[in-house]
């Protein structure tokens, strides 16, 4: 099994920053991407950006690209998702996920583990 634990949500102004922080502990070693999902109130779970466990290689959502950047640190068994210009659309519960699958997915179905969730609030 593997846990999973975010935290640095909040509420924050359009065009403002946030970083989000996954801690992941368990079977680490059984991980191979990890993502970032989000989920606004009535809308489906959307991908949002995922990293390769090892080998750093990422994958965005065209809506974030070019404003959240994903990093992973192994030695800390942390993830991270740095958000800046910040829009009101972005407000979600921001989830956490990890996959097993030996390659990069962007849907949820491919990941097998998942965090409680943070809230992300962006006021205009």
């Amino acid at each position: 099994q593997v846990q999973l634990v975010e935290s640095g949500g909040g509420l924050v102004q359009a065009g403002g920053s946030l970083r989000l922080s996954c801690a992941a502990s368990g079977r680490t070693f059984s991980i191979h991407y990890m993502g970032w999902f989000r989920q606004a109130p009535g809308k489906e779970r959307e991908f949002v950006a995922a990293i390769s466990w090892s080998g750093g290689s990422t994958d965005y959502a065209d809506s974030v690209k070019g404003r959240f950047t994903i990093s992973r640190d192994n030695a800390k068994n942390m993830v991270y998702l740095q958000m800046n210009s910040l829009k009101p659309e972005d407000t979600a519960v921001y989830y956490c996920a990890a996959s097993q699958a030996p390659l990069l997915f962007t849907t949820t179905r491919r990941y097998n583990y998942w965090g409680q969730g943070t809230q992300v609030t962006v006021s205009s």
